[in-house]
């Protein structure tokens, strides 16, 4: 029996990762004149990745991925002025309005009213809160987890704070590396909705069984029913 269901927030309940896409045709755009786009790109996920343990996940540590990686390119001479283009970036992306994916407002409300919902969602902690805040479903969440990192420790960790059985539990995602494999590692179940656009650091071989995949948010109520009712 399932008694407890999580969402994602970024490219799950929202679009998020075309607008990173977008920042980045326009960073390339910026560096042009100083190298090829693909050395561009593969510099910036390298800064990123680097980064990540430095700034954590999310729009600000993206920001000064740029900037380092616009340095680097230009051997230091990247003028001042495109130094501020790239943070006035940052702050557009800041302020985005938040947009649901299609059927997660109706789905999300139909399930709230019969099963516990959490929303799991890893980044910066007030982007994240800013974007659940102004998405409209906050009050549809038991609670809202916003976590540095989606592993199975942090699983553990957060189902036990909310006495859930990772047997009785499901996440539903866009990341098979963050929403999938660490969730079934634990025990519990995993329910895949890939996003069109997806970061690179995020690619990760899906598991062979074990998780469920769907190409719409509008499919989970029936997958929901299935797996309650015990089928394989």
């Amino acid at each position: 029996m399932i008694d407890t269901i999580a969402f994602d927030g970024d490219d799950t309940l929202w679009h998020n990762e075309s607008l990173f896409s977008m920042t980045q045709d326009r960073f390339r755009g910026l560096l042009a004149h100083a190298a090829d786009p693909a050395v561009i790109d593969a510099r910036l996920l390298d800064a990123e990745r680097r980064n990540l343990g430095v700034y954590g996940y999310g729009i600000k540590g993206f920001v000064l991925s740029m900037i380092e990686t616009a340095i680097e390119v230009t051997d230091g001479r990247v003028a001042a002025t495109d130094i501020r283009t790239l943070i006035d970036f940052g702050k557009a992306m800041l302020q985005h309005p938040v947009d649901l994916l299609d059927g997660v407002a109706e789905v999300v409300e139909a399930l709230s009213g019969r099963t516990r919902l959490l929303l799991i969602t890893k980044g910066d902690l007030f982007d994240q809160e800013s974007k659940i805040a102004r998405s409209g479903l906050a009050e549809r969440f038991a609670a809202v987890e916003i976590v540095s990192e989606k592993d199975p420790d942090t699983y553990r960790r957060v189902l036990e704070r909310h006495g859930v059985d990772p047997a009785r539990f499901v996440m539903v995602g866009n990341s098979v590396r963050s929403d999938v494999l660490p969730v079934l590692a634990i025990g519990g179940h995993a329910v895949h909705v890939p996003y069109h656009v997806t970061w690179a650091h995020e690619v990760a071989e899906p598991p062979a069984e074990g998780y469920r995949r769907i190409e719409s948010v509008r499919e989970l109520e029936g997958l929901l029913a299935e797996l309650r009712g015990g089928a394989s």
